[in-house]
């Protein structure tokens, strides 16, 4: 039996199911029962019938799906996989912040820390960010902690006040314009697909600017044929098993997230055979963070 064999065997054994970001590596995402981004992932952790969800992510993604499934068990293959974004803002700023502004909500990416998300009054993600802000009666949005997703929702969304965290992606913060624009000479009719993560100055060269799944949906609309893709190297697993027929090309310094590359199908198979890196959130925590989640959800609908 190979490992991907006893990693199924073990799944019905353990009635557990296996979520994947799509930044994991290809053979993490092949034996995964579902592949996303952030959002599509939440929203698939509130209905899922097996008592134990092994999620190949880092650790703000399984905090999300046990604050969402307290009854349920979730592990994660490695301990150490993090966000350093989801570190990027404080309870104190939070508080400042509210006692500085009127009419203010604290829009809280889910690329965060479950303290965090206690503190805020909505979590978003990229692929719904603009319509939940859209959506709230608030003037006035706090939004952590991501700067570079701040900046792009707010010229979605002229009408309303902005006040800026300064935390970032580390991942996206340095994809680098030169390197963008070596990809062009090489290839000038490929499209730059461009997550919002990344700085201003690359947004501004794109030709498409969206979540992971956006920009997969947008590579498999689209007529053209080859595409600049500015996100995390692990979608490229998804973009070429959806379109074989066309060309995908990353910057010479391609962008990886060594914490997502951290899970291994070793890792996966181990902690269904002996459980271990389970997510605790003490019953206080759970309470305060689900009321922004669930709000999300509820907005984007």
């Amino acid at each position: 039996m190979n490992i991907t064999e006893e990693i199924q065997e073990l799944k019905k054994e353990k009635n557990a199911v296996i979520l994947a970001h799509y930044y994991v590596n290809p053979e993490i995402q092949e034996i995964a029962d579902y592949v996303g981004d952030s959002y599509y992932l939440s929203k698939v952790a509130v209905d899922l019938k097996e008592q134990t969800i092994v999620f190949c992510g880092v650790s703000f993604m399984g905090e999300s799906a046990k604050i969402l499934n307290p009854k349920k068990l979730v592990l994660m293959p490695d301990a150490s996989a993090d966000c350093a974004m989801a570190h990027m803002a404080d309870a104190e700023t939070i508080k400042r912040m509210r006692e500085e502004y009127e009419d203010l909500a604290v829009v809280c990416y889910i690329n965060s820390t479950a303290e965090l998300k206690r503190h805020s009054d909505v979590c978003v993600t990229s692929a719904n960010a603009v319509k939940i802000v859209k959506a709230l009666p608030n003037q006035n949005i706090f939004f952590i902690p991501d700067r570079n997703l701040a900046h792009f929702v707010a010229k979605q969304v002229p009408e309303k006040n902005f006040v800026y965290n300064e935390g970032y992606c580390p991942v996206h913060e340095e994809i680098q314009v030169k390197e963008i624009q070596k990809e062009k000479e090489l290839h000038p009719n490929a499209k730059i697909l461009t997550h919002p993560e990344c700085p201003k100055a690359v947004r501004d060269m794109s030709d498409y600017i969206g979540s992971t799944s956006g920009i997969i949906a947008y590579a498999g609309k689209d007529d053209c044929q080859e595409f600049i893709i500015c996100t995390e190297n692990g979608v490229r697993f998804e973009l070429e098993r959806q379109n074989p027929e066309k060309k995908f090309y990353f910057t010479e310094t391609e962008p990886v997230c060594h914490d997502m590359k951290k899970i291994t199908l070793m890792k996966v198979r181990d902690v269904l055979k002996n459980g271990g890196n389970e997510i605790q959130v003490t019953e206080a925590l759970r309470e305060g963070s689900v009321k922004p989640l669930e709000k999300m959800l509820e907005l984007a609908k």
